[in-house]
């Protein structure tokens, strides 16, 4: 039925009844979120509303690309869902945190981490804020192709934007202390002027030379950890938790033990 709609509404386009910006978004949104019968005719016929779109030189705006990433993540295409989200600068539109859900999140099912980055960069470029769902699934990623580097800048990233986090996210970061990669990270000998290097370019905390934080208010990092403990407590009650509880604290106090030191006033 709404197969057939969408033709009716298209043919009348076509026949000299005048589509505008609200009509198209309103189609691509319908082809977008269906999963209903028919659903890979309707993906097709939401891509070509959206070229006929462009073709009408009817304006699009933010919603209009959006839907039309998702359709382009529904056919499991991350690659040209975040190619509509760069093409939003050509038309002076400036892409919204939804935007990039699209992209992001298909790129992170697939496994594809370098190119999850570049959507991450992306946003950073254009003033997007990552929230915890983006964040998580950026991390999720990240363990799973053991970059335990992306792993420590996104624990600090979830430590200063969202400070307590959901029941899944937790679940991820306990699977990557308890992973032997994790135990394998870190460095014995520290080279003071990458770590005021990486602090400088960060703003402070996370400076990308493994393990420990440089942490410019280790109270929140504390409080942050407790936190996770506390969740992954009720998550899941377990032998093992205590080892993951004693990693977490060793961790934890390397944190600690290195936030003043190595940053000389």
């Amino acid at each position: 039925m709404l197969l057939k709609g969408l033709g009716c509404m298209m043919r009348r386009g076509k026949n000299g009844v005048e589509l505008n910006q609200q009509h198209y978004n309103v189609l691509l949104y319908l082809c977008s979120q269906n999963e209903g019968e028919n659903v890979n005719d309707l993906r097709k016929q939401g891509y070509e509303i959206f070229q006929q779109m462009i073709i009408d030189k009817v304006p699009p705006n933010e919603a209009t690309f959006t839907n039309a990433a998702r359709l382009a993540s529904a056919m499991e295409d991350p690659e040209m869902a975040f190619d509509l989200v760069k093409q939003m600068k050509s038309f002076g539109i400036l892409p919204k945190l939804r935007s990039y859900g699209p992209p992001l999140f298909g790129f992170c099912k697939k496994g594809m981490a370098d190119k999850a980055y570049e959507v991450d960069a992306h946003m950073i470029e254009y003033g997007v804020v990552a929230e915890e769902p983006e964040l998580s699934a950026l991390l999720k990623v990240s363990v799973d192709v053991n970059n335990a580097d992306k792993v420590y800048e996104l624990l600090h990233r979830l430590r200063t934007s969202v400070r307590q986090v959901t029941e899944s996210t937790v679940a991820i970061i306990e699977d990557w202390f308890k992973s032997k990669h994790a135990a394998k990270t870190g460095k014995e000998n520290w080279d003071v002027r990458k770590v005021k290097e990486g602090v400088a370019r960060g703003g402070g905390g996370w400076h990308g030379q493994g393990l420990a934080c440089i942490d410019i208010d280790p109270r929140e990092t504390e409080n942050f950890a407790i936190s996770l403990s506390k969740l992954a407590l009720r998550r899941e009650v377990k032998a093992d938790f205590t080892r993951f509880q004693l990693q977490m604290g060793a961790n934890l106090s390397l944190i600690k033990s290195t936030d003043f030191q190595l940053l000389p006033a």
